[in-house]
C-alpha cells in the first residue's frame, strides 16, 4: 500500500500539471490567430508523440524498470511546460505538446507498476485509486491554471514546470522499483524471447477476439469518443456559452475533477466488487453514451444561462462513465495478460489510445468548424454505441489467464 500511495502522489501531481495548461490551449491558439480547426491538431500533437513513446516506454520499463522510465517522463513534462509558458507563436505551442507527449508516454508504465505490486483481484480497485489521484489532479489543476492566468500568460506553464521538477525529486527519493525480472513462467518453463512492440500491436489487430484483445478494443473505441469531446469542449464553451480563459478551468474542475474523484474514491471499487469488471464496464459505457447524446440538446432548446447549467449536468455523465469503463477494462486486460509482458501489452494499449487521441481531436474540430458546434458530440455518441455493443457481448464468466 505504501508503494501505491507514492505512485498516487506522482500521478496526482503529473495530472495537475497537465490540467494547468490543457484547458487554456484553445484560447492561447486563438490568440495566435489559429483557426478553429487548428485546435484539433494542436491537441493531437501530444498524442502523436505519445503514440511513438508509449510502447517504447513499456518495453524499456520491462527491461530496465518502471522507476527510471517514470522519472525521465516527468522530467520531459517539466521542459514542455516551460516551453508553453514562454510560447509566442503557434509552432512553440506545437513544440510544447510534442515534448510533453514524449514524457507522457509512461501511462502504461504506471499501470504496469500497479500490476507488479497488486494481486489480480485487487488490481481494479488499485487502478481505481490511481484514477482517483489523477482525477484529483484534474480537479485542482484547471482552477489553478485559470487563477494563475490572471498573473500573466506565462505563469500557468511555469507553475506546471515547477510542480513537475518537485515531483521528479519526490519520485527519485520515494518511489521504489516494482519490476521483478521474470525468466521463467509460473509453471517453470523457459519464457520465449520478448516480442517487439510492432508484433504486439499487430497481434492485437490480427486477433481481435482474443480475451485481452477484446477488452482493449472496447477501451480504444471508448477513448476515441472521449477524445472527440476533449478536442472541442473548450471551443464549444467559448463559442456557444461565452466562457473565457479565466473561467474555463472551473468548468473542467467541476465536471471532470470533482465528479471523477468522487466516483473513483467512493463507487469504482464498490461497482467492481458488486458487479465485477465486465458489468462495471458495461454500466460505464451506458453512462458515457447518454452524456454524449444529451450534451448538445440544451443549446438547441434553452437560452444560454439555463442551457449552460443543463449542459454541465449532462456532461457529468461522461466522467461517471469513464470512471467505470476505463479502470475496469484495464484491469481485465492485466488479468488476461502474462505477467512478463504486462508493460509491453499495456504500452500497446496506450499506443492505440494515442491513435484515437489523434483522430478524435482532429476530426472533431474539423466537424465543429465545418458542420456545427453540437455535431461532434453526436458523432462521439454514435462511436460509443459501438463500444456498448462490444461490451455487452463480453461474457461475465469469461475465464482469465494466470498472471502470477
Amino acid at each position: 500500500m505504501k508503494r501505491l500511495a507514492v505512485l498516487m502522489v506522482v500521478c496526482f501531481v503529473d495530472m495537475m500539471g497537465l490540467m494547468l495548461v490543457a484547458p487554456l490551449m484553445a484560447f492561447y491558439a486563438k490568440r495566435m490567430n489559429a483557426a478553429d480547426w487548428m485546435v484539433g491538431p494542436l491537441i493531437a500533437a501530444f498524442a502523436v508523440a505519445q503514440l511513438i513513446s508509449s510502447p517504447v516506454w513499456g518495453k524499456v520499463s520491462d527491461r530496465y524498470g518502471r522507476r527510471p522510465a517514470m522519472i525521465i517522463g516527468l522530467s520531459a513534462s517539466a521542459i514542455a511546460y516551460a516551453i508553453f509558458g514562454y510560447a509566442t507563436s503557434l509552432w512553440m505551442l506545437f513544440a510544447s505538446r510534442l515534448v510533453q507527449g514524449l514524457g507522457g508516454g509512461t501511462t502504461g508504465v504506471a499501470q504496469a507498476y500497479v500490476a507488479d505490486t497488486m494481486a489480480p483481484a485487487e488490481r481494479a480497485k488499485a487502478l481505481g485509486w490511481i484514477s482517483a489521484a489523477t482525477s484529483a489532479g484534474v480537479m485542482i489543476g484547471p482552477a489553478i491554471g485559470s487563477a494563475a492566468r490572471s498573473f500573466g500568460t506565462e505563469v500557468p506553464g511555469l507553475v506546471a514546470a515547477a510542480l513537475m521538477l518537485i515531483t521528479v525529486v519526490f519520485a527519485w527519493k520515494w518511489l521504489p522499483e516494482s519490476r521483478v525480472a521474470h525468466t521463467h513462467s509460473p509453471s517453470g518453463k523457459q519464457l520465449p524471447p520478448g516480442r517487439s512492440v510492432k508484433q504486439a500491436l499487430w497481434e492485437i489487430m490480427q486477433r481481435p477476439t482474443a480475451p485481452a484483445h477484446r477488452v482493449i478494443w472496447i477501451y480504444v473505441v471508448g477513448m476515441l469518443a472521449l477524445n472527440i469531446v476533449i478536442g472541442v469542449l473548450a471551443l464549444y464553451l467559448m463559442k456557444v456559452y461565452g466562457v473565457t480563459e479565466r473561467t474555463i478551468g472551473y468548468y473542467y474542475t467541476i465536471v471532470f475533477g470533482v465528479v471523477g474523484v468522487l466516483m473513483r474514491i467512493s463507487l469504482v471499487g464498490w461497482f467492481n466488487a458488486r458487479f465485477g469488471e465486465v458489468r462495471t464496464m458495461q454500466i460505464g459505457t451506458v453512462s458515457l453514451l447518454l452524456g454524449l447524446a444529451l450534451a448538445p440538446l440544451p443549446a438547441a432548446l434553452l437560452p444560454p444561462g439555463p442551457g449552460l447549467a443543463l449542459f454541465v449536468l449532462f456532461l457529468i455523465l461522461i466522467p461517471v462513465g469513464t470512471a467505470l469503463l476505463f479502470p475496469a477494462s484495464t484491469s481485465l486486460v492485466s488479468q488476461r495478460t502474462d505477467r512478463h509482458e504486462l508493460g509491453l501489452v499495456m504500452g500497446a494499449q496506450q499506443t492505440f489510445r494515442g491513435i484515437m487521441a489523434i483522430i478524435g481531436p482532429v476530426g472533431a474540430t474539423f466537424v465543429f468548424y465545418k458542420y456545427g458546434h453540437g455535431i461532434p458530440f453526436l458523432c462521439a455518441a454514435a462511436i460509443v454505441s459501438v463500444a456498448l455493443v462490444l461490451a455487452f457481448r463480453e461474457r461475465r464468466e469469461q475465464p482469465v489467464a494466470a498472471t502470477a
